[in-house]
C-alpha cells in the first residue's frame, strides 16, 4: 500500500535530517518492517532519489511559500513531510497533487504537532495553485 511506502520514505528522510545522509541500512529495514512490495520499493526509491537531487529547489519553494517561517526553522518532521510531498507533486505525474497533499497532512497528523497538518496543507495548496 502506497501509504505505508510514504511513511517509510518519510521516516528515512526524517532520519537523514540528523545524520546528513540517507542511511541505506535504515531504509532497507523500514521497507522490511512495512512489508513493502516491489512496486512500493520502486516508488520509495524514486522519491528518495528525487529528494536527493532536488532538495535545494524544494527548500527554496518552502521559503517562498512559508513567508514567516523559513525552511531552516521548520521542525525536522515537517520539513521531511514537505520534501516527500514536493517530490511527488513536482516530479511524479502519476500521483495527483491533491493525493500527495492529503497524504502529507495525514502523516503530519500522525508524526508532528497538532498545527503541522494545516501548516503543511497551506504551503502545499499554495504551491499546487501556482
Amino acid at each position: 500500500m502506497r501509504a505505508l511506502a510514504r511513511e517509510a520514505v518519510f521516516k528515512t528522510v526524517f532520519a537523514s535530517r540528523f545524520t546528513g545522509e540517507i542511511d541505506n541500512s535504515l531504509k532497507i529495514s523500514l521497507y522490511k518492517i512495512e512489508k513493502l512490495n516491489d512496486d512500493d520499493i520502486k516508488y520509495a526509491d524514486r522519491v528518495l532519489e528525487i529528494i536527493s537531487e532536488k532538495e535545494d529547489e524544494f527548500k527554496q519553494l518552502i521559503d517562498k511559500y512559508s513567508a514567516n517561517f523559513p525552511e531552516s526553522r521548520l521542525f525536522p518532521a515537517d520539513k521531511s513531510i514537505l520534501l516527500v510531498a514536493l517530490a511527488e507533486i513536482l516530479y511524479m505525474d502519476d500521483i495527483p497533487a491533491s493525493v500527495s497533499a492529503n497524504e502529507a497532512a495525514n502523516i503530519a497528523s500522525k508524526y508532528s504537532t497538532t498545527r503541522s497538518a494545516s501548516f503543511i496543507s497551506g504551503i502545499l495548496s499554495e504551491i499546487i495553485r501556482k
